[in-house]
């Protein structure tokens, strides 16, 4: 197997418990879920947590109605990998999420409740591997979950956090997926089918993309099967490792 200098297969051994945070439903379903369906598989306990419900992310429906359905949806992707525990967290509004001390603060907190070896989230870089421009959600929340990975483990930093019961916890790693300078890669081959059935759950979202919007199938083809020729298996997740 051929390897880039510096991309390296992350060690999975160093791990039991996740932590998946991102800003809207359906990200973790663009390629994380087929790790995720892996790492559960092998026994880790993953947990998902949301900044929003995605109600703005329907065109042709008012997000008192997109919200309820795309948590529904997302609940349905989630079980379809695993994972029994999603999150979603209140006072955040899809598209105008905002980086700060509230959003950090929030995500402190779970990952004090959660207690993981690993916390996963999004790139906060301006654009994607392939050049596309970040959205601005995706930004906030991951800029967000790497300075609450601190803040969590602080117990002078959001102190009320103690006096509500939750103790600092200081996690171990995080792995920042779709990164443009990833170091570390998941061999996902065997889990492809899997994210194909989590993006699927999505289907009202799905559908209002319209007809010309790849399927499923394809469009995860795409994104695991892109790194193939850098690491040298099938179909991967790859992502920067913050230890």
């Amino acid at each position: 197997m051929t390897e880039r200098p510096g991309l390296e297969a992350l060690d999975e051994s160093t791990f039991e418990t996740v932590l998946c945070v991102v800003a809207h439903p359906d990200d973790l379903e663009y390629g994380t879920a087929a790790a995720v369906e892996k790492w559960v598989r092998s026994g880790k306990a993953v947990t998902y947590l949301l900044v929003t419900r995605g109600e703005a992310g329907i065109d042709t429906m008012p997000p008192a109605e997109a919200g309820p359905l795309r948590e529904q949806e997302e609940r349905a992707g989630a079980a379809r990998v695993g994972v029994d525990v999603v999150e979603f967290l209140d006072g955040f509004a899809d598209g105008v999420v905002e980086f700060g001390v509230a959003l950090r603060r929030a995500i402190a907190r779970e990952i004090r409740i959660r207690r993981p070896d690993l916390v996963v989230t999004m790139t906060y870089a301006d654009r994607f591997p392939r050049g596309s421009v970040n959205q601005a959600d995706h930004r906030a929340v991951g800029l967000a979950v790497v300075d609450a990975r601190s803040d969590a483990g602080n117990r002078w930093i959001f102190a009320d956090l103690v006096d509500e019961g939750h103790e600092p916890w200081k996690v171990a790693q995080v792995l920042v997926v779709m990164d443009p300078e990833p170091t570390h890669y998941v061999d996902v081959s065997d889990h492809v089918d899997a994210a194909v059935a989590s993006l699927s759950a999505h289907q009202a979202y799905l559908a209002a993309l319209g007809p010309d919007y790849p399927e499923p199938t394809d469009l995860l083809g795409r994104i695991l099967g892109g790194p193939a020729d850098v690491v040298g298996v099938p179909y991967s997740l790859t992502g920067r490792l913050l230890g």
